[in-house]
């Protein structure tokens, strides 16, 4: 990429994609395209086409994707599934009619299987079964890589598929029903010390509120009280977090550096070209949560609700391949929840 290419961001006011912004200015790219949700639903075919007619992007940045935690994926399955196929398709294939250079196409690391051996090698890829509770997800990111992949292979496109570990960062989502589970500890505990510390206006100022029965109303329903915060599952569980600039430099990296011929083999089988990006670190979820309970500073007790899933058991990249393209993280997890605690503060 040159500094003066155009560059489509899907996605670029989400976690990932304003990221992935925040990158390329920072190196000086500034011929960036963005288009919000109301001015260009991905979903819409007509309107994907009329976009890639009009503005004929060199570099494309799939980072656009309806996301959501465990509940969320649970609960909204067709969605998911439909409009997620429908993303990518849509911008996979017209980036391949309207000639673009390189696509980098954003998935997650719930494609690999449940019981996947830890930490998952890009080669886990379609070796057992998805974890339930997300499949629907992990079959439309699935997908997408095929997709990627089957471009190359056929029409000689140049796309490549990257699957990040657990992100959190600026623009995270603190949704308390559909956010992913770190920025949903750091709202939960956050909103439980300001109830034990008394601090009602707060409280229901977070929440959008004006009585404060109403907030301890949809607290309680979320489990969070002035004494306790409930967890869905045992904490046993253990993940991986990447801090979101860190897999935005990352992402950049390889566009810049990387093609689709350095990580195919070159023979009749072209598969599980994509490539991880983590930190190749994990911990429980118990531990995260007491480490974020640490570090707002609430003082009540962690309740885990065994009744509720756990979902995959563990989930950890490995980034051997990452490491040999180059690249590897920078920001440790506790400096993570430090700046992504000021900035939730910050937008209070």
């Amino acid at each position: 990429m040159n500094k003066d290419s155009k560059i489509y961001i899907a996605g670029h006011r989400g976690l990932v994609g304003s990221a992935i912004v925040r990158a390329l200015k920072e190196k000086g790219y500034h011929n960036l395209v963005f288009r919000t949700h109301t001015e260009l639903n991905l979903i819409d075919t007509v309107q994907v086409t009329s976009f890639f007619e009009k503005e004929q992007p060199e570099y494309v940045f799939l980072a656009a994707a309806k996301v959501g935690g465990i509940i969320a994926n649970n609960t909204y399955r067709a969605d998911f599934l439909y409009e997620n196929l429908m993303i990518q398709n849509n911008v996979i294939h017209h980036s391949y009619l309207s000639g673009v250079k390189k696509l980098l196409f954003l998935g997650s690391t719930c494609i690999y299987p449940k019981m996947a051996d830890q930490p998952m090698v890009e080669n886990s890829l379609l070796t057992g079964p998805l974890e339930y509770t997300n499949e629907p997800y992990a079959v439309a990111k699935i997908a997408g890589i095929k997709l990627c992949e089957s471009y190359n292979i056929q029409y000689g496109t140049d796309f490549l598929s990257v699957m990040p570990t657990n992100l959190y960062g600026y623009n995270d989502n603190f949704d308390l029903e559909k956010s992913h589970v770190l920025p949903a500890l750091i709202r939960k505990l956050h909103l439980a010390r300001l109830l034990s510390e008394n601090k009602t206006e707060a409280v229901c100022k977070n929440l959008g509120v004006n009585a404060f029965a109403k907030a301890q109303e949809i607290l309680k329903t979320y489990g969070v009280s002035a004494d306790s915060v409930e967890i869905w599952g045992s904490g046993s569980p253990k993940r991986e977090f990447l801090w979101s600039d860190d897999m935005a430099e990352a992402c950049v990296h390889l566009m810049e550096k990387i093609h689709f011929s350095d990580v195919s083999i070159n023979n009749a089988e072209v598969r599980n070209t994509h490539i991880n990006i983590g930190t190749g670190e994990d911990i429980s979820i118990k531990e995260l949560a007491n480490k974020i309970k640490d570090r707002i500073g609430f003082k009540g007790d962690l309740v885990f609700n065994t009744s509720k899933p756990d979902g995959t058991p563990r989930k950890l990249t490995e980034v051997t391949k990452l490491n040999e393209l180059g690249w590897s993280y920078n920001v440790s997890l506790d400096e993570g929840i430090d700046k992504l605690y000021k900035w939730y503060l910050e937008q209070e």
